[in-house]
């Protein structure tokens, strides 16, 4: 639901607070209405974004995948990351919620929101935790939400608005940025011809973060997976290469392949 994130939204026109308008949209001061989808989520969009997300397929497949539990040794560790506190927790880059869901879990009392410019994704986020709403956004633009009301941001195999989480961030509050690891699924790789993960990706993720955030430490998480050849093929869907090869002609085997990832804890500078 929405209504748990609705203090801390802001209009991403004008900037000015947001109330309900009904139960199919908010409003703000000013006029600026948006719209609530009948799946739950609500599109703070102002204009239109030059990229649209992952794909329904692709967003299946994640369901799918994520149902299964071989990711689970990453929610496990964002939840136990996770520190009280009274404000917002933000996922950005949210995907189905599922993250945001745990994280959650491990919150009692917390508000949570998810934001993403995928609708298909957001269909599935909007009803993932009962204290989690979704919203329509472009992680590249302004966030609709007011300064400093963030206790905790998570942000997991999404891209890095350095300027923009650390205005929305608490000065005491927590971004929790998960990332491939060099060797993450590279059997994989190897035996498909998948995108590998790239060389710089940590200085990228550095320089995204540039001077808003300081580096308070990193874990590396590795988990053995035994899949299925349809798990195989449901993986290979989820990830960027699926933008890029034919997914319907891949013949899939069942393979043992490595979940390798690296946990950054980040307060703001």
């Amino acid at each position: 639901m929405i209504d748990g994130a609705l203090p801390y939204l802001r209009c991403p026109v004008c900037g000015e607070t947001l109330e309900r308008a009904g139960d199919q949209g908010l409003r703000c001061p000013r006029g600026h209405s948006f719209d609530i989808a009948r799946q739950g989520y609500v599109n703070l969009a102002a204009g239109r974004s030059p990229h649209s997300g992952d794909t329904a397929e692709m967003i299946g497949d994640r369901e799918a995948f994520l149902a299964e539990g071989h990711y689970d040794f990453i929610a496990a560790a964002l939840a136990e990351a996770v520190r009280p506190d009274d404000g917002l927790v933000l996922d950005a880059g949210t995907g189905t919620g599922h993250y945001l869901a745990r994280v959650l879990d491990a919150l009692p009392d917390a508000p949570g929101l998810g934001i993403d410019v995928s609708k298909p994704a957001l269909r599935r986020a909007a009803r993932a935790h009962p204290r989690a709403g979704a919203a329509l956004a472009d992680l590249w633009r302004p966030l609709p939400l007011e300064d400093a009301c963030v206790s905790m941001l998570i942000n997991v195999f999404a891209p890095r608005n350095g300027p923009e989480f650390r205005r929305v961030l608490h000065s005491d509050g927590l971004l929790l940025v998960v990332t491939p690891a060099r060797d993450h699924l590279a059997e994989l790789v190897d035996a498909y011809g998948l995108i590998g993960v790239d060389p710089d990706k940590t200085a990228r993720v550095t320089g995204a973060l540039g001077g808003d955030f300081h580096e308070q430490g990193t874990t590396t998480l590795r988990h053995r997976m035994r899949l299925t050849a349809a798990e195989t093929r449901t993986l290979i869907g989820m990830t960027p290469s699926a933008r890029h090869i034919p997914i319907k002609d891949i013949e899939a085997s069942d393979i043992t392949a490595t979940a390798a990832v690296e946990l950054t804890l980040y307060g703001p500078a």
